[in-house]
C-alpha cells in the first residue's frame, strides 16, 4: 500500500468515487494521468481507476471507449466520473499485464536457454497477431485512429484476451453516419445491464470535426468500408480542413509514452536533436491538435512513428496505425524492436538504411511533406531490406511485415485484409486462448522505450549510423545533411 504523501489528492477526496470504490493503490503515474488499482464496493471486481489530468485527452479517450463498447479487443470502460471543475477518472477494466512483457519474457527464456529459444512459437504469434489485428480493425471501422499502438498499449487479461487501450491520443477521423445537425454533443451515460451508468457528463468543448459521442456499439453493425471509400470520405475531409493553419510551436509532446493498466507515463530520455526545427517532441503538454479538426503530427512514440509524421505531417489517416502495426508485428518475430531510433533523425535514418531512401518513385507526392526538404540524407544505394531484418522467418511473414511498411501509405494492407491472408489459416493454426503464456505480471519499467530493457541492446545513435552532422541556416530553417 502507498503512502498517504503519495496519494493524488483529488481522487481520495471525491465522494463520488470512494463511495462506490475502495481505492487501493497506485500502480503507474505521468504528467498527465494517475491510475489507481480500486476494488469495487458493490461485487468486489478489481478495476483501474485512470485520472486524466488533461481534458482534451480525457474526452476523447472516453469518445472513443464508448463507441467501441462491446468490442472484445478493446478495453473495457464501465464508467467514468466528470465533474467542471475536477479531473475526469475513467473506470476501465483492470489488466496486470501487456504484449511488451509476453516479447521480454520470451527473450529471457531463450536467453536462459529454454526449449524455445530467442522465438516465440509461430502459432502463439499468430493468435496474438489475430487478436491486435481484430481490435485495430474495431477501431478503423469506426473512423478512429489510435495514433498510439505499441506493444505496451496493447494488455492483456487472464484468459489470455488481448485488448488494445490508451486511447489518450485517438482522433475520431469522422462520423461513420452522417449527422445533418453536425453539432458536438456530449459523451454519452453508459447504461447497460452489466455497466454501471455514468453519473455525470463532461461539458461539450469541441467544434468543427471533433465528432459527438453515440450510444452503442456500432462496430458489429457497421458495414466494412472499403480502401476506396475510405480514401474517398478523408480527402474530403482534408479538403474541409485545408483552410487551418498547424503551428508547430503550439505542439506538445508527452515524450515517448507508455501504458499499463491504461495509464500513460512520460519518458524522460533527452533528445539530442531537441530544439532543431525539425523536432516534433515539444515538451510541456500532451499531443495538441489545434482543436477545429487539424491533425498533428507530434503525436505515438517514435519507435512505431509512420515516416509521414516523422516528416511533419498534419494531413494523414488510419494508414499511421498500420505503420506501428508493421513494426509490432517484426518485433513479435524477432523479439527486438526494428527501428528503436535514438532521435528522430536516427529513427528516419534507421528506416532508409532497411527500406531505401524515401523518393517520388517509393511515395509519389512525398516531396510535399511540411520538412522534407529540410532533411536530407545521402543516397542508400543497396538498403538491407526486411528480409535482412527478420531472419529465419517465412516468406509469409516477411510479406505481412512488408504489406504494412510501405512509404505510401495508400499501399498498406488494411486490418480487415490481413484477417483474411491465407498465414492464418495455413498450417500450424493459431493456438487457443487458454494455452497462450501469459505474465503473471507487467515488468516494472517501460519495455518499449528507450529507457527500458531495450536500453541492454547495442543501438547505435546518429553519429555512429550517420557520421558527421552539417546544419546550414536557411534564413529561418535549417539544411540537415549527413555524409
Amino acid at each position: 500500500m502507498e503512502s498517504p504523501s503519495a496519494k493524488s489528492w483529488s481522487i481520495h477526496t471525491r465522494p463520488d468515487i470512494i463511495r462506490k470504490y475502495q481505492i487501493l493503490e497506485r500502480i503507474g503515474s505521468g504528467a498527465y494521468s494517475d491510475v489507481h488499482r480500486a476494488r469495487r464496493l458493490s461485487d468486489g471486481v478489481i478495476v483501474a481507476l485512470k485520472e486524466i489530468h488533461d481534458y482534451q485527452s480525457a474526452f476523447r479517450e472516453i469518445e472513443a471507449l464508448q463507441i467501441l463498447q462491446g468490442s472484445p479487443n478493446i478495453v473495457v470502460l464501465h464508467e467514468y466520473f466528470w465533474r467542471e471543475d475536477e479531473d475526469a477518472v475513467l473506470v476501465l477494466e483492470f489488466l496486470k499485464t501487456d504484449l511488451a512483457t509476453v516479447i521480454a519474457e520470451a527473450k529471457k527464456r531463450g536467453s536462459d536457454g529454454g526449449e524455445s529459444g530467442w522465438r516465440l512459437a509461430v502459432d502463439e504469434v499468430k493468435r496474438w497477431m489475430i487478436q491486435i489485428l481484430s481490435g485495430l480493425d474495431a477501431c478503423h471501422r469506426n473512423m478512429i485512429v489510435h495514433r498510439d499502438l505499441k506493444p505496451s498499449n496493447l494488455l492483456i487479461a487472464d484468459d489470455g484476451v488481448l485488448k488494445l487501450a490508451d486511447f489518450g491520443q485517438a482522433r475520431i477521423l469522422m462520423e461513420p453516419e452522417f449527422d445533418e445537425s453536425n453539432e458536438i454533443s456530449q459523451p454519452s451515460e453508459m447504461n447497460s445491464s452489466d455497466q454501471v451508468p455514468a453519473i455525470s457528463q463532461p461539458p461539450a468543448i469541441f467544434s468543427g470535426t471533433e465528432s459527438s459521442v453515440r450510444e452503442g456499439n456500432r462496430t458489429e453493425e457497421q458495414e466494412p468500408i472499403s480502401k476506396e471509400e475510405y480514401f474517398r470520405a478523408l480527402d474530403e475531409l482534408k479538403a474541409k480542413n485545408s483552410e487551418t493553419e498547424f503551428d508547430k510551436e503550439t505542439c506538445t509532446y508527452d515524450g515517448d509514452t507508455s501504458c499499463i493498466a491504461t495509464c500513460t507515463t512520460s519518458d524522460l530520455e533527452e533528445d539530442p536533436f531537441k530544439g532543431s526545427s525539425y523536432s516534433y517532441e515539444m515538451e510541456g503538454g500532451v499531443p495538441a491538435d489545434d482543436g477545429q479538426g487539424s491533425l498533428t503530427s507530434c503525436v505515438g512514440t517514435r519507435w512505431f512513428r509512420a515516416p509521414e509524421l516523422l516528416y511533419g505531417s498534419t494531413n494523414y489517416g488510419l494508414e499511421i496505425d498500420l505503420w506501428s502495426l508493421g513494426c509490432i508485428f517484426a518485433e513479435l518475430f524477432t523479439l527486438e524492436p526494428l527501428f528503436p531510433g535514438t532521435a528522430d533523425i536516427d529513427q528516419i535514418s534507421r528506416i532508409f538504411t532497411t527500406l531505401g531512401n524515401l523518393t517520388e518513385d517509393s511515395w509519389p507526392g512525398c516531396s510535399k511533406l511540411p520538412d522534407f526538404q529540410i532533411i536530407s540524407f545521402n543516397n542508400i544505394d543497396k538498403p538491407i531490406g526486411l528480409e535482412a531484418c527478420l531472419p529465419n522467418r517465412s516468406p509469409d511473414e516477411i510479406s505481412i511485415v512488408k504489406r504494412l511498411l510501405c512509404y505510401d501509405p495508400s499501399n498498406r494492407a488494411t486490418a480487415m485484409e490481413l484477417l483474411q491472408d491465407k498465414y492464418f489459416t495455413d498450417e500450424p493454426l493459431p493456438v487457443p486462448l487458454s494455452e497462450l503464456h501469459i505474465p503473471s505480471t507487467r515488468t516494472g519499467q517501460d519495455l518499449d522505450s528507450p529507457a527500458g530493457w531495450y536500453n541492454n541492446n547495442d543501438s547505435d545513435s546518429d553519429m555512429d549510423v550517420l557520421g558527421p552532422l552539417n546544419v546550414t541556416t536557411r534564413a529561418t530553417r535549417y539544411s540537415v545533411q549527413y555524409d
